[in-house]
């Protein structure tokens, strides 16, 4: 299934194929992850309105983008329960908090590197709905490309606030620095399944 061409040139590598295998093996595992990173971008997306209240673009993004994040973290939940999945814990990934020791501690620094590390999660999710859509069965594949549209759109929130607050030359240079990064954890061996892990290891 196809992504947003500029997804495409955002990320630095596709989801590898044996990350889809093992995510088909893994259905349980990949809609509990799945709803603890909607539940968590929700967060995050509180979490930037209440640092930065004084700035009110970011306040009218975020405050859509959390609504819809929590109303993903419900149909998952919803799509579990009809299909009888129960939820144990899963631990993190590696890849979130790998992405954020990338960001400055210094305003305005810490705001745009924080967005733009939203902005490339958003787009790795948003790809890897597409690369599962097809693979799987009617209702979860109808899921998974209905969540595109919005999931591209968090990407460009994200991405369009991090050049409205920072500055253009820096911005392109740590969105270099990040999708290296990025692409290092998607393509390198993961010990661990997670929506966001990267190649897995074999046992």
């Amino acid at each position: 299934m196809p992504v947003l061409p500029e997804i495409d040139a955002f990320l630095l590598c596709p989801t590898p194929a044996s990350w889809v295998d093992a995510a088909l093996n893994n259905l349980d595992i990949l809609l509990i992850d799945h709803a603890n990173n909607e539940k968590k971008a929700a967060g995050s997306a509180f979490q930037f309105m209440f640092q930065y209240s004084n700035k009110l673009d970011l306040q009218n993004k975020m405050s859509r983008l959390a609504r819809e994040e929590l109303r993903h973290f419900e149909q998952v939940l919803g799509l579990m329960k009809k299909r009888g999945m129960p939820w144990f814990n899963v631990g993190s990934a590696r890849y979130a908090g790998a992405l954020r020791k990338l960001i400055r501690n210094h305003e305005p620094y810490r705001l745009t590197d924080s967005l733009l590390v939203g902005a490339i999660v958003e787009a790795r999710s948003c790809e890897r709905f597409a690369a599962l859509a097809p693979r799987l069965d009617e209702e979860l594949g109808k899921f998974y490309s209905s969540l595109l549209k919005s999931e591209a759109r968090h990407f460009q929130d994200y991405l369009k606030l991090a050049y409205q607050y920072g500055d253009e030359a820096d911005i392109q240079a740590k969105i270099i620095e990040i999708a290296e990064k990025e692409r290092e954890l998607i393509e390198s061996p993961d010990a661990d399944f997670r929506f966001h892990s990267g190649v897995p290891a074999l046992s």
